[in-house]
């Protein structure tokens, strides 16, 4: 009879078993569920965020193009995806870097709408210089496209700031043959990615602050 009594007392009944398992299936459960939960907020917010930067985009293109309305109906610039374009063959002879009269009136009509725009909006101005395929003539001061392309983007760089734009919302930045608008199949593709494209960039917070707090100076 101790024998008995002393297994039976050994032994745990299969009802608290069950139940530690249900336990701890419950909490894996509601583990699993927490973080479904945290992963879609997530995304939503994700989504959100997504959104109102497009709604801010288009609402900064929008602006723009409007601003660039004179220059945009005489067919003195392009705008798409939200860049000015310029064509090479309007600001620059083939090769050179020293900008054309036409080339002067053109940037000279973009100066008060592209002021217009910054007095509006915390953003800078990238002026780009971009080129064709065709590799630089024997003799021409620059080695490559490269050269070339900076120099025109520094020179509509200095020209904007020279006509009023101010000179912290103004930099340049060449992209030599790269990223061309049309294939480099033939004389007229060619000319049209040689040329000089200006597109709005949003300021690093640190620029903006060390902005602010010299004008507070």
């Amino acid at each position: 009879m101790e024998h008995l009594e002393g297994g039976e007392q050994q032994s745990t009944p299969i009802w608290a078993i069950f139940s530690d398992l249900m336990a701890a299936l419950v909490g894996i459960l509601v583990l699993i569920l927490v973080w479904v939960i945290g992963v879609q907020l997530e995304l939503s917010q994700s989504l959100a965020e997504e959104k109102e930067r497009r709604v801010a985009e288009e609402e900064r293109r929008m602006a723009l193009e409007q601003a660039l309305e004179d220059p945009l109906t005489k067919g003195l610039v392009t705008f798409r995806d939200g860049r000015i374009g310029i064509s090479g063959n309007v600001l620059f002879e083939l090769n050179s870097d020293q900008l054309q009269a036409d080339g002067v009136a053109v940037l000279q009509s973009l100066v008060v709408p592209l002021q217009t725009y910054l007095t509006q909006h915390d953003e800078l101005l990238m002026v780009s210089g971009f080129t064709d395929d065709l590799p630089m003539h024997r003799g021409n001061r620059y080695q490559d496209n490269w050269g070339l392309s900076a120099q025109r983007a520094l020179t509509v760089t200095r020209t904007l700031m020279e006509l009023g734009l101010p000179e912290d919302r103004v930099f340049a930045a060449a992209f030599g043959p790269h990223h061309p608008a049309v294939p480099n199949v033939d004389p007229e593709s060619r000319a049209q990615n040689r040329r000089v494209e200006i597109s709005t960039v949003p300021r690093a917070p640190a620029m903006a602050a060390e902005t602010d707090n010299g004008a507070g100076n």
